[in-house]
């Protein structure tokens, strides 16, 4: 039950940042120096893309916790 919530909790804070994420590019079209924009439109394509990285593995580690994915003991010996 802890790493239900946990793994949400995970999902909704990266979502956050990638709410953020699109904020600061939104605002870096606004920006009317040329080098200012181009700082901002790349950093705010990294934060998109490491927060769109960890919604789907923390979103994945939810789904195999499930039961949804692999076994849960893959290394257990074979009898």
């Amino acid at each position: 039950m802890v790493n239900y919530i946990k793994y949400g909790g995970l999902i909704v804070v990266s979502i956050l940042f990638m709410l953020f994420g699109i904020h600061v590019l939104v605002a870096a079209y606004r920006l009317n120096d040329p080098f200012s924009f181009v700082l901002s439109f790349f950093a705010s394509n990294f934060i998109i893309l490491i927060s769109a990285t960890l919604i789907v593995g923390f979103a994945i580690r939810l789904w195999r916790l499930h039961g949804g994915g692999a076994a849960k003991d893959p290394i257990s010996p074979k009898k």
